[in-house]
């Protein structure tokens, strides 16, 4: 059985991640890419689904020791995990090297005190679970082939196959270092290069220690900013720029429930916000690169704007469910591609031109194109905005008139003049100013309860949403206006977890709710961090303190974040681990940086 969502580490080479668990195994990683198909995929499944363990062995039929201590080395994302035994004392190096050439996973075994009986236990299951491939040797090397993929397996200790499974068992002592790597290649193609574990420890290392370098945040969160920094920068598709959500799919919003989706896409809204976080954190070149890939993704047909596309741009992420796949604890189904894909969300038009604004002000080297998409975007919000969309929940029942996506819409629109404005485009200014106010007095006239003096979740709820939470950081309205603060007293009333975090909106258990789906979800961590934001806003800062430093004890050991935190069960749910929760803790680190709302 997988382990908890949070015992898992994250290690990646910026096309692809592996989820490492307490106790040394690999439960899921997928290659060459972060959306092609997995080769050990028992985080949703069995053992049987494939896997890879090395640790301390351990008697038959009892459970793998869990390793006593583990840390990421310095500023990077090369995972030390160590093992207290009877016997000894043994460490295991877990890293991915930035690609140059085939992908590769490496794992060092170094001793530490004693001499300590090990085991590899490597077990290939191509096609997420579903296909044994013909392992050989060839030239010495151990490969595992399958239609189009071959996975090489190359290591000093010997090893030995048995119930289809790779072994080595081996015994280290003090300063003995072992290697084991597996390293994919197209199945038609000449076997990839002999690794070199040790030179490769170095470059990884110094790799992320020169990224981490240039980054400006140097306030009291510094650790928590520069991990979940670290974590973004591992979910970027280094060839394209694009952003997956999370490297991860079906990992459940509810345990056990449907609530099961693919985030290994680049969504426009997650990509547009963690773009803005890296410019805010110095990282210019990270934006430039997601720039370049929305400007091909979206082509000249900005009228058929996709609210995700694949890492590369692709267009069509087909749903489909594998239902060979038993799912994480239960949750069913797994599904791989993404039926929301089609979607029409409003809002996106508005993050996206959010982002396009903020690299405009900090500078970053003027594109023709990119003003040219804003203007057409724009165009296109003029004949829509007052249509339903599904909104910013990806919603599978009915359209409505969202606020949230009205208020997007009114963002885009306001920086697309501030753009003209500065001189850097040319386009109806009157008359979209004309429209910039048309859309604010229509959400504030129907978006409104005026007895409950708070917006509402779409025109004519009566149900609140935490998406309203952005109102005051987007500008629409000012922090202090009664209306903001009326919302955020109002949601902090009935949107709060017992544990005083903030869901989405309301679910209905069993029945199915706004979203169209039965079953409910756990506290959304964005909507909460949201929440730390406005408090701060509105200057209750020593809450917004103290709602931050609460979320931040929920990240795991490693620092990391899921999507969402269950309150009942005490545990993190969703993909793992997400942009969606990085960056907004990033973004409120910043705000309370700079307001001065810290602890000593």
């Amino acid at each position: 059985m997988a382990g908890r969502i949070e015992d898992y580490a994250l290690i990646g080479d910026m096309q692809t991640a592996a989820l490492v668990c307490r106790d040394g195994t690999v439960d899921w990683l997928c290659l060459p890419r972060f959306d092609s198909h997995a080769i050990f995929a028992g985080l949703l499944g069995t053992g049987e689904h494939g896997f890879w363990r090395l640790g301390p062995a351990y008697a038959p039929g009892a459970e793998p020791p869990t390793a006593a201590r583990r840390t990421y080395r310095g500023d990077s994302l090369i995972l030390e995990s160590e093992w207290d035994t009877p016997r000894g004392t043994v460490r295991v190096i877990d890293f991915m090297p930035p690609r140059d050439g085939a992908p590769q996973l490496i794992r060092i075994v170094e001793g530490v005190y004693g001499r300590v009986p090990m085991r590899s236990e490597l077990r290939m299951r191509f096609s997420y679970g579903r296909v044994v491939p013909w392992v050989h040797k060839q030239e010495g090397r151990t490969v595992a082939v399958a239609g189009p993929d071959s996975v090489w397996f190359d290591t000093e200790a010997e090893t030995y196959g048995k119930a289809l499974t790779t072994y080595a068992d081996f015994t280290v002592a003090p300063g003995d270092r072992i290697a084991f790597t597996i390293s994919w290649e197209p199945s038609h193609k000449e076997p990839p290069a002999l690794p070199e574990p040790e030179q490769s420890l170095v470059a990884t290392e110094d790799f992320w220690r020169d990224w981490v370098e240039h980054c400006t945040y140097h306030g009291p969160y510094r650790e928590a900013v520069v991990r979940s920094l670290i974590t973004l920068k591992a979910l970027t598709y280094a060839p394209t720029g694009g952003i997956v959500a999370a490297p991860t799919t079906s990992l459940p919003e509810d345990i056990g429930g449907v609530r099961n989706w693919d985030y290994r896409y680049t969504w426009l809204r997650d990509a547009a916000i963690t773009l803005s976080s890296l410019l805010r954190t110095g990282y210019r070149e990270e934006a430039r690169a997601w720039r370049e890939w929305l400007l091909r993704a979206v082509a000249g047909d900005p009228e058929n704007l996709q609210i995700m596309y694949g890492i590369a741009g692709e267009r069509e992420l087909g749903e489909a469910e594998l239902d060979w796949l038993p799912g994480y604890e239960g949750s069913t189904p797994v599904r791989v591609g993404n039926g929301a894909a089609h979607q029409l969300q409003l809002d996106v038009y508005g993050e996206v031109t959010e982002a396009l604004h903020l690299g405009h002000m900090t500078g970053l080297a003027r594109n023709d194109y990119a003003s040219v998409l804003q203007l057409k975007l724009i165009r296109y919000l003029e004949d829509h905005w007052n249509e339903p969309d599904e909104g910013i929940w990806e919603v599978r029942g009915p359209r409505r008139h969202f606020v949230h996506s009205k208020v997007m819409a009114w963002v885009a629109v306001d920086r697309t003049i501030k753009l003209i404005e500065s001189g850097d485009a040319d386009g109806p200014l009157e008359r979209w100013k004309q429209l910039r106010d048309d859309i604010h007095r229509d959400v504030c006239e129907k978006g409104y309860d005026k007895e409950r003096n708070t917006f509402t979740q779409s025109y004519g709820s009566q149900a609140l949403d935490a998406s309203l939470l952005l109102i005051p950081q987007m500008g629409f309205l000012p922090p202090d206006d009664k209306r903001v603060i009326g919302t955020i007293e109002a949601i902090q009333r009935e949107l709060s977890t017992s544990d005083g975090f903030i869901l989405r909106y309301p679910t209905d258990g069993e029945e199915e709710g706004v979203d169209g789906l039965p079953g409910d979800e756990g506290a959304f961590l964005a909507c909460s961090f949201w929440m730390a934001d406005d408090l701060a806003m509105i200057g209750r800062v020593d809450e917004a303190r103290k709602l931050f430093e609460k979320l931040l004890s929920l990240r795991n050991d490693l620092g990391l974040l899921a999507e969402e935190w269950d309150p009942r069960l005490q545990r993190q749910v969703g993909n793992f681990p997400q942009a969606f929760s990085h960056v907004p803790l990033i973004d409120t680190a910043l705000r309370l940086t700079a307001s001065g709302a810290y602890g000593g």
